[in-house]
């Protein structure tokens, strides 16, 4: 591996000499749908050597409180309000104009440009719609331009010299349910996780084994076999623990061994189920305080043996995330979506509380591929698991995928392992791991 790395750091530099700096020619933006048929952003953008980098803004269902803002027109005659051509209009007339004729290189520059042009905290203005596409696809035309594989060209950001070029280990979103499902479980994502000590190609194949024997016990059970906004099952059982009862029948009816092959995990996003200072599932008869819930996730556990939850309690709740911290993780990752949002603020706050010893990564909850590459670097260097994730409104951009391995996060959350927009991404991942292995 340190042959592998000093390798990857000459072809960087050799490359690199030989890179003119090609400048943006153009920016294109134009709408398109994603994975649920609502419009969103992509953008092109032309470099003077004719590289071209082209991206499209992914679209969360369940989005925390403190995410940049995803601007729309609300305009009700046109796609219910979901269009986006404000957001394009931003981009041609008042982002185009400020990066036209920069080093596509120069990606820090270009991406404080559009921050300082916006002037919120929040991308409220042109929206991070308009300014992720842009940042992204002018990483993916300078990568071009470079003649590196995106996910070397964004290591190049990063400068440390030690840090492991790995595939990171994927998190299968397997049943879907809160907001991904339409109401049918409380929980939004019941997930299984490979060892850690696994290839990504076995990580893959223990994936999509496990997927097609849970689709086979729910016919076998008359269970419904339709599936959320990720792909996973969606199946009308009574409580959120049941989910977890056919997970592990489906785990039985392979050769996977559960907690050596493989383990589990859960995304609560119990934002979602709170209200009035208590938490309402399925598995109990009235609302739980935060003391309760933190209990039966402690019994779950006990059953269970989760290897990771994230946004188990509410974004606000703070005293119960470190409550729950000081619990669980010792034997549990306790990950933070929603409370912190891919924000440095957040994240700050997080780590005084000790809330959490992992975070879910999203670019586009803070807006630029810059700025999500800082916070992983505060996230690393206090010691989290990064977790690199899509949205459940996804396209075929597979952007994350590189990203993940160019930070070298420590899992991936694609969804379940099907339909085009979650398989283009394991698919990049497969691509990356015979370049990496080619090396």
């Amino acid at each position: 591996m340190e042959q592998k790395g000093k390798f990857i750091k000459a072809v960087t530099y050799k490359i690199s000499q030989f890179n003119f700096m090609a400048k943006i020619k153009q920016v294109k933006a134009r709408e398109i749908l994603n994975s649920k048929g609502v419009p969103t952003v992509e953008t092109s953008v032309i470099l003077s050597d004719e590289s071209v980098g082209t991206s499209s803004y992914p679209i969360g269902t369940s989005v925390g409180s403190y995410e940049a803002w995803q601007l729309k027109d609300s305009e009700q005659k046109r796609y219910q309000g979901q269009g986006v051509q404000k957001a394009i209009q931003n981009i041609e007339s008042q982002i185009a104009p400020n990066i036209v004729g920069l080093d596509a290189e120069r990606q820090q520059e270009i991406d404080k440009i559009m921050i300082d042009l916006d002037g919120t905290q929040n991308k409220g203005r042109f929206g991070a719609n308009a300014i992720l596409a842009v940042s992204m696809s002018v990483a993916k035309a300078a990568s071009t331009s470079s003649f590196l594989p995106l996910f070397l060209y964004l290591r190049e950001f990063i400068k440390k010299e030690d840090l492991l070029l790995k595939i990171p280990t994927p998190a299968f979103n397997l049943i879907n349910g809160g907001k991904h499902a339409r109401g049918t479980l409380n929980f939004q994502e019941f997930l299984v996780i490979p060892a850690s000590s696994k290839t990504y190609s076995e990580s893959l194949e223990i994936g999509v084994s496990i997927y097609r024997a849970l689709g086979k016990i729910l016919e076998f059970k008359n269970l419904s076999t339709l599936t959320g906004d990720e792909g996973g099952y969606s199946p009308g059982v009574a409580t959120n623990i049941e989910a977890f009862s056919l997970l592990r029948e489906s785990i039985e009816r392979t050769s996977i061994q559960l907690e050596f092959d493989v383990f589990f995990g859960l995304d609560s996003s119990a934002s979602n189920f709170f209200s009035d200072k208590k938490y309402y599932i399925k598995d109990k008869p009235t609302g739980l305080s935060s003391n309760e819930l933190m209990s039966y996730y402690e019994e779950l556990n006990r059953n269970y043996h989760l290897l990771y939850i994230e946004d188990p309690l509410a974004e606000d709740d703070w005293s119960a995330w470190s409550n729950l911290c000081s619990r669980m993780s010792q034997t549990t990752i306790i990950a933070g979506d929603d409370l912190v949002a891919t924000n440095p603020y957040r994240l700050q706050i997080a780590l005084n509380k000790k809330a959490i010893t992992g975070i879910v990564i999203k670019p586009s909850q803070i807006g630029t591929v810059i700025e999500t590459l800082a916070v992983v670097e505060i996230a690393r260097q206090s010691g989290l698991k990064i977790i690199v994730s899509n949205r459940s409104g996804e396209t075929n951009d597979n952007f994350i995928a590189d990203f993940a391995v160019a930070v070298s996060a420590d899992y991936v959350k694609f969804g379940a392992p099907i339909r085009g927009e979650r398989v283009e991404k394991y698919n990049r991942l497969l691509q990356i791991e015979d370049e990496i292995n080619a090396l």
